[in-house]
């Protein structure tokens, strides 16, 4: 079955980039320059940004519905980010390379099951998950610090 990495939208941060970084602070946002590589999984092109590049890190609501799995968390947004990852049968290395918890929700943001795995040992997990046909998408979380990573969809 096929399927679909997608990282989130640029357009919503696009206004912190550039920030000072006591202005950012004041809206709890905080501004790092990468040290490691990994440790800094940008989400826009879900990838591990290089040393030296800067990162922004702040709380983003990836899980809207209306409903007891409504969730936000921090995360990682490079300052050079371009386009969103759009990615179909590939998982990106960002992922590949960690632990990662697969949440799958249905339609109305309901959480219907949910696995943990290697990165290496995503595919056929997703694949299974996506063979309920009521699961609408999944959330792929880096399992370490519980932070969102991406959203995968059926292609």
């Amino acid at each position: 079955m096929a399927f679909r990495v997608e990282g989130i939208d640029p357009a919503p941060f696009r206004h912190l980039i550039g920030q000072p970084d006591e202005d950012l602070l004041a809206i709890g946002v905080k501004r790092f320059v990468v040290d490691a590589k990994p440790g800094f999984p940008d989400r826009v092109e879900v990838r591990d940004l290089d040393i030296g590049e800067t990162a922004l890190l702040l709380s983003y609501e990836h899980q809207p519905a209306e409903t007891a799995y409504r969730a936000c968390h921090a995360i990682f947004i490079g300052e050079n980010s371009g386009c969103r990852l759009n990615l179909v049968d590939e998982l990106p290395e960002a992922i590949l390379g960690r632990p990662i918890s697969l949440r799958a929700f249905d339609a109305q943001g309901e959480m219907l099951d949910a696995d943990l795995a290697d990165g290496l040992a995503l595919t056929p997990i997703i694949e299974r998950l996506f063979s309920n046909p009521r699961i609408a998408y999944l959330h792929a979380h880096y399992a370490k610090r519980g932070c969102y990573a991406a959203r995968i969809t059926r292609a």
